[in-house]
């Protein structure tokens, strides 16, 4: 494999699920500024546990396996393998949370978005509303 294709993993690592301030909606994931989508605040997102495990996280390279650190306290990340030298991202983790559907009760995994959406139960066909 040539070093200059796409390559990507997903780090194991993700950072807490933050609510608002002021209205408890959801905020965008991950650390630093966030702007609310519900009520526009700005809120600045910090997690110390989760920064030292980024610096700590163990990656395998996508090309060759080898076992990197990863040394960057940021999702996404640049990483050069030392041992076959592709390039290659460090993506953040994509966290899901489970719910219950409210007309047959199935559990359903989502990728929590900030605001509001409307979800078809996969089991049942109905839809119905769900907010972050």
């Amino acid at each position: 494999m040539s070093g200059d294709e796409n390559h990507s993993v997903e780090s194991s690592v993700a950072p807490p699920l933050v609510n608002c301030p002021n209205c408890e909606g959801l905020l965008p994931l991950g650390l630093g500024e966030k702007t609310c989508e519900l009520c526009d605040a700005v809120v600045k997102v910090s997690h110390d546990a989760t920064v030292n495990s980024w610096l700590e996280e163990k990656v395998a390279c996508p090309a060759c396996s080898k076992v990197l650190v990863v040394g960057v306290d940021k999702r996404p990340a640049k990483v050069q393998c030392s041992s076959c030298s592709v390039q290659f991202s460090v993506n953040p983790k994509v966290v899901k949370v489970e719910l219950g559907c409210p007309a047959c009760e199935r559990r359903l995994r989502l990728k929590p978005r900030p605001g509001s959406r409307e979800v078809t139960c996969p089991a049942c066909k109905e839809p119905f509303k769900v907010t972050f």
